[in-house]
């Protein structure tokens, strides 16, 4: 806090100090140098002050920066694998009809996601996604001409209303080895889409999202100057581009219409995998890695990076360290105060009178000084003579108005 603006012969006031609410300011916690001069100790304070600034606009730097880094998209691949098992069941055969002891199999599909050093680092185990989050539905063709038109298709579609889980399992129902095609179909986090053939070989890209599609495209014109000189709005095609969109120019406004036309759903992931009849305790188990798109596990430390709970414990200190830093200052304004009144009590006690009557015209909006103005040598100063002068003319100019009005409202 900067020196007190307390008169120095102003009474200090004996109520107490209230913290002030709102953002504080670093000349709140500046102790004033007359306070530095009497406590010598106070420089180790006012270093620490120091140094609390240069951390302030250290972590605000680093505050806007997370920041800025939150508001773009976070994304790395990662490996998921798959795990495919199945167990059979052949039944036991002096068993009633009933389908819990006919000869069955079960089809296990799991899955995690692989460990990453550098991303365990950051990840709990609440925050680790669960496997079936990373697909939106998942298809299991069995053999048709076993299981029929309306047995041989088993479909899961991810639900908002069950919990993701770490795999399921389809159970059916037959003692013979039967093949079966299972689709899965990954649930990005953006939208992504697969461009047709010839598109995909000319730009490079196979599955990406739209603005990385249409990046593509405009590297792929840069590369070839296909910007036409002239009109810079107009892109004109060469020969492979313009069988794939079958016209010979277009403006670059118009390029996402025309890469809508070729654009095509993601295509699933395909497996085959093949059921046995073999007993055994032991599930044959086969393994398959999936490079899926997860959100960086940095992106939680970042969001993290200063709780709530240390900001509150960060402002309530910074209010007792300025209650202190007030409680100072009105400490070293006493000590002034009885300093002053001790080296010399009657010129002190009559300046402070002074003192206080200014600050009493102030209050009541007094002009002039009364107390002089009340004593005859007051009114034998040599401004006197030119006053009265100036007094008597404005009082005649002020009745000759008067006159003047008065004469022309009867005119």
């Amino acid at each position: 806090m900067a020196d007190s603006h307390h008169h120095p012969y102003k009474k200090p006031t004996e109520t107490k100090t209230k913290v002030r609410r709102g953002k504080r300011r670093i000349q709140d916690v500046v102790l004033s140098q007359r306070v530095r001069d009497l406590v010598p100790e106070s420089g180790a304070y006012m270093e620490m002050v120091e140094i609390e600034r240069h951390l302030d606009m250290v972590v605000t730097r680093k505050h806007l920066e997370i920041n800025e880094a939150l508001k773009k998209t976070l994304r790395v691949k990662r490996k998921l694998r798959l795990f495919l098992s199945h167990s059979f069941s052949a039944g036991r055969l002096d068993a009633d009809e009933t389908e819990a002891m006919m000869p069955h199999f079960d089809l296990h599909i799991e899955g995690r996601l692989l460990d990453d050093a550098a991303a365990e680092r950051y990840q709990t185990s609440r925050s680790r996604r669960k496997f079936t989050s990373f697909f939106k539905r998942v298809i299991v063709e069995l053999d048709k001409s076993r299981y029929g038109p309306d047995q041989h298709l088993i479909e899961w579609m991810r639900s908002h209303e069950r919990p993701d889980s770490d795999g399921f399992s389809i159970r059916r129902f037959g003692e013979e080895s039967t093949k079966c095609i299972i689709f899965l179909f990954l649930d990005y986090q953006l939208e992504q889409a697969t461009l047709e053939p010839r598109l995909a070989r000319l730009l490079g890209v196979h599955t990406a999202t739209k603005p990385a599609i249409l990046a593509a495209m405009w590297q792929y014109i840069k590369t070839h100057k296909l910007q036409d000189p002239a009109e810079r709005q107009y892109i004109n095609f060469d020969t492979y581009m313009e069988q794939v969109f079958k016209v010979a120019r277009a403006k670059f406004t118009e390029l996402p219409e025309l890469l809508k036309m070729h654009l095509l759903a993601p295509d699933p992931i395909i497996i085959n995998y093949e059921i046995t009849n073999e007993l055994g305790d032991q599930k044959k188990q086969t393994c398959y890695d999936v490079e899926v798109d997860v959100d960086d596990p940095i992106r939680q430390v970042m969001n993290n990076v200063m709780p709530a709970a240390n900001q509150q414990e960060i402002f309530t200190i910074d209010n007792k360290i300025h209650e202190t830093v007030e409680k100072v200052n009105e400490l070293k304004t006493r000590r002034e105060f009885f300093s002053q009144y001790a080296e010399n009590p009657q010129e002190f006690i009559n300046q402070w009178l002074t003192s206080q009557s200014q600050d009493l015209q102030v209050m009541k909006d007094t002009v002039g000084n009364p107390e002089a103005e009340r004593k005859a040598d007051f009114y034998c100063q040599p401004w006197a003579h030119e006053a009265v002068c100036r007094y008597f003319y404005r009082k005649i100019q002020s009745r000759r108005a008067e006159l003047e009005k008065s004469l022309g409202m009867r005119t």
